[in-house]
């Protein structure tokens, strides 16, 4: 069996639990050692060295398959001489984090993001970053061709390291600098905190970063890795998850609430009130922070990103591109922007991934929160983070609806429903086609036509048209449903029920 369909973008993903061993992508011991020893050729390709010269560090979410598979990925790169750093429990961020601290060639993390218990993958870096969509290929191809059979692991070539000791540690100091308090070594002292880890590898956060600055972390929960997820899926963007942490936040009068992902490159947070401040809001967030103290800035996000949120962005004297989803797009822009010359402090996408220039452009969870605690602690009164957001429009309704295509080659007609939009709506009255469509067909609708706007797009990796609509007044959502509708009626290879349904 080929392991190209491993690949998830820029990662590699699939089963993990014993459950799947039958299933086509299921990450068994000899898949994981073919795809570990290939990273391992990739960076003797990448760097010169010798495999006996490189290094190697290893981390793992909560997951309940991630010792298996770090046993796999370890026995595997030992034998081919390559020195390992064990650093077991840890984020993704901090992987990455480690080949800088610990000098290491490349770095794995056994990770599966936010997706269920049974699933897992593997996310590579070295100290340029994550590795490429096209790397990921290599390494796969390079994979189906090599022989583990006689594996042979050498324990003598592995180092435990607690690297999560570190890496809070470079947080605690980046808290205590830029609150630069009065008791410096306690900056956190009067606030109240908690953090809600959703069992993956986050609950570090309140016991080695907030609660050594002086923090009350009372009310926090799930902080205890456990890889079957017992108490709701770690993730920002889940609506039962998100409920969960606003209770907590509000039953514990804290002045924040904080959530992360399993393995930490995304976050979300709460305000005292219990509001949500997570996608738009988050990305207002973050692009303040971004900005504070420059007069200009690119500011690179997804493509569902509000009109709202172009204004408020605008307003801190920034410049709101929209560009593709996924983080790596969004990454990627923000880079290449820089490199032209143009200042683009910050990349984010709604999910929850932020990666901010000064922290090697990096999509990391708890360096965004860490910044926003930052802001909080500055101010006493604890309305640092309201009045920041106050001035940021919200949409009054928002929708996402998805059609499936029925279509085993389904990019091209994708890409032919996306043109025929774009020619359907062009000068029809009350309807205008964004002059910045990078994904899919963005188009607003005057006030009598909706009061917001549209935007259908083709999903990166899969035979899906994601369709999403906001409207600045209510019932404006149906309006623009309903016009699209008359549009998309005839497509009878997307599976439509999903607007049928939803105009009914």
């Amino acid at each position: 069996m080929s392991l190209k369909g491993l690949k998830s973008g820029t990662d590699i993903r699939g089963y993990g639990a014993v459950e799947y061993s039958n299933e086509k992508k299921f990450l068994s011991d000899e898949a994981v050692m073919k795809i570990s020893a290939a990273f391992a050729m990739w960076l003797t390709e990448r760097t010169g060295k010798a495999l006996n010269e490189l290094k190697v560090s290893v981390g793992r979410d909560s997951r309940v398959s991630g010792p298996r598979i770090k046993k796999a990925v370890s026995d595997s790169l030992t034998d081919k001489a390559v020195n390992v750093f064990d650093c077991d429990l840890a984020s993704t961020p901090a992987m990455f984090m480690s080949t800088l601290d610990l000098k290491c060639d490349g770095a794995v993390q056994i990770t599966a993001s936010h997706h269920p218990w049974e699933r897992n993958g593997l996310k590579f870096f070295t100290p340029d970053g994550g590795l490429e969509a096209e790397d990921i290929e290599w390494v796969l191809e390079k994979a189906d061709e090599t022989d583990v059979s006689a594996v042979k692991a050498d324990a003598s070539k592995i180092t435990a390291v607690d690297y999560m000791k570190t890496y809070a540690e470079h947080l605690r100091e980046m808290i205590k600098k830029g609150v630069n308090a009065e008791n410096y070594d306690k900056p956190l002292e009067g606030f109240k905190i908690i953090v809600d880890a959703g069992n993956g590898v986050g609950g570090f956060y309140a016991s080695d970063v907030l609660a050594p600055l002086g923090a009350d972390t009372e009310g926090s929960q799930f902080l205890e890795p456990d890889g079957m997820f017992p108490n709701h899926i770690p993730n920002p963007e889940n609506a039962a998850a998100m409920d969960s942490v606003c209770k907590a936040t509000v039953n514990s009068k804290a002045d924040l609430g904080i959530i992360f992902d399993t393995d930490v490159d995304r976050a979300g947070c709460i305000d005292r009130d219990g509001d949500e401040i997570n996608r738009n809001r988050l990305v207002a967030l973050a692009s303040y922070i971004a900005m504070e103290g420059k007069k200009n800035g690119v500011i690179v996000t997804d493509s569902v990103t509000s009109d709202g949120l172009k204004e408020y962005i605008e307003a801190l004297g920034g410049e709101h591109y929209r560009f593709k989803r996924g983080y790596r797009n969004v990454i990627n822009k923000q880079i290449e922007l820089n490199k032209a010359g143009r200042f683009c402090p910050l990349a984010m996408e709604t999910s929850g991934h932020a990666a901010f220039m000064d922290n090697y452009y990096l999509d990391d969870g708890a360096y965004l929160i860490t910044k926003i605690v930052i802001l909080l602690a500055r101010d006493k009164s604890g309305n640092a983070i309201r009045d920041i957001l106050a001035p940021l429009k919200q949409p009054v309704e928002a929708k996402e609806l998805r059609f499936n295509i029925k279509l085993e080659d389904f990019r091209p007609y994708g890409e032919q429903v996306i043109a025929d939009l774009e020619k359907y709506f062009d000068g029809r009255d009350g309807w205008k086609i964004a002059d910045d469509n990078r994904e899919g067909m963005r188009i607003s609708a005057d006030k009598d036509h909706g009061n917001g706007w549209l935007l259908l797009r083709l999903s990166v990796h899969d035979p899906v048209m994601p369709f999403n609509m906001e409207s600045n007044e209510a019932g404006g959502v149906m309006k623009i449903a309903k016009e699209f509708r008359e549009f998309i009626k005839t497509y009878t290879d997307l599976d439509l029920s999903p607007i049928e349904e939803f105009v009914k």
